[in-house]
């Protein structure tokens, strides 16, 4: 159940932010992030994550991702006021498999 969400799911370009999600289901467990410029709050974007069947999701974390596509790259920094900050080398390591031709690079300071 748990592959048919996508791991990734973030705007194609731009600074936005973005939580890391730990999904269960079964006994298994994955990660995903999700982030979008529309979003005002951290909490907003995991209202737009949505509900699956026998999977339980939670925010582990946050932050903020600097998009550029022209580019290619990504760069994850900063935290979430009410979530807490991510660990953005999970978040990176994810990144990377869904954009492997692109430079990612992460830093704990800034909000």
């Amino acid at each position: 159940m748990m592959d048919a969400i996508a791991n990734v799911d973030i705007d194609p370009k731009g600074i936005f932010k973005y939580i890391l999600i730990q999904l269960k289901s079964e006994g298994a467990q994955k990660f995903v992030v999700r982030g979008d410029a529309q979003s005002e709050y951290h909490a907003d974007v995991m209202d737009k994550f949505g509900s699956y069947p026998n999977v339980k999701a939670r925010a582990v974390g946050g932050g903020r991702i600097n998009h550029d596509s022209s580019a290619k790259s990504l760069f994850v920094y900063g935290y979430s006021v009410g979530f807490g900050r991510a660990d953005h080398t999970k978040t990176v390591e994810i990144l990377k498999a869904a954009y492997p031709d692109y430079a990612i690079d992460y830093s704990n300071d800034g909000y």
